[in-house]
């Protein structure tokens, strides 16, 4: 995914920076951010030109991080995220889902169907947290079942902030397999729904996943990662007269949780 992540302006390494933390730590962390926009690889050259910081600089702070297991160097010598992130990511994804119940709880109130959040990992969706419906017909995805985003409410929700020929390349090595004869199946079709979406703030996956069931989807703005959340249940339920009362709800949570992060200091 494309980053518009600042060049950095800090001056001296291992020196308070402007936020009072410790400027070694802020660009290092930078640096494994723009890793990650980068696609997980990248050169020293690449890093110092969008970070703006000298490479004797990158280097010393990229061989600290080799060192810890958070980056590895490639056989190119080019630089990839390392294997010791995959935990941490996996306990945050953990606690982040743990955070999120009680907003989806409010959503399950407000709407009577089974809410959920999802985050966008690589090329798949991973679903971090659920909260079920109360009634005895209802929707169950299991946390941590990943799946392909072209078939889902949350992946198109995710996929509608990502630019159009970055989508382009992610169905090309995912591919665009018909879960259900409803599925889209065609790029170009896809990604005219994408500016559907991006238009009317808000996805749909009507009958695409599975047959009888119908989700709604909105992104979570200004989320420090791709992240967003859903409603599912029968259609029969999920009707488009209830997306009136359905969508208003989805979008209310959604800024909650963008707020609630932002007091908490999470987001920069």
């Amino acid at each position: 995914m494309s980053s518009s992540r600042p060049a950095s302006t800090a001056k001296t390494t291992g020196s308070a920076g402007g936020t009072g933390g410790v400027q070694s730590l802020e660009r290092a962390f930078d640096l494994l951010e723009r890793m990650a926009d980068a696609g997980g690889e990248v050169g020293l050259s690449e890093l110092s030109t969008s970070s703006g910081l000298p490479l004797p600089t990158i280097h010393r702070l990229m061989r600290t991080l080799v060192s810890c297991g958070y980056v590895r160097q490639q056989p190119n010598r080019r630089y990839a995220l390392g294997p010791r992130l995959i935990r941490l990511g996996e306990s945050a994804s953990r606690l982040l889902g743990t955070w999120a119940r009680p907003y989806l709880t409010d959503l399950v109130e407000a709407t009577g169907e089974t809410a959920n959040m999802a985050l966008l990992d690589g090329d798949e969706v991973v679903y971090v947290a659920q909260v079920p419906s109360r009634h005895s017909v209802r929707m169950f995805t299991e946390v941590g079942r990943r799946v392909l985003p072209h078939s889902t409410g949350v992946g198109k929700a995710l996929l509608a902030a990502v630019p159009p020929e970055e989508v382009r390349a992610l169905l090309g090595r995912t591919g665009m397999p018909a879960a259900t004869d409803r599925t889209i199946t065609d790029p170009d079709a896809f990604l005219a729904e994408l500016a559907r979406i991006r238009e009317a703030g808000y996805a749909i996956d009507d009958n695409e996943q599975e047959i009888g069931v119908r989700c709604l989807a909105v992104s979570v703005p200004d989320y420090p990662t791709a992240a967003a959340i859903s409603i599912s249940g029968p259609a029969g339920r999920v009707t488009e007269a209830a997306q009136d009362k359905i969508i208003p709800a989805l979008q209310d949570v959604a800024r909650q949780l963008s707020q609630a992060l932002a007091n908490s200091g999470g987001a920069g």
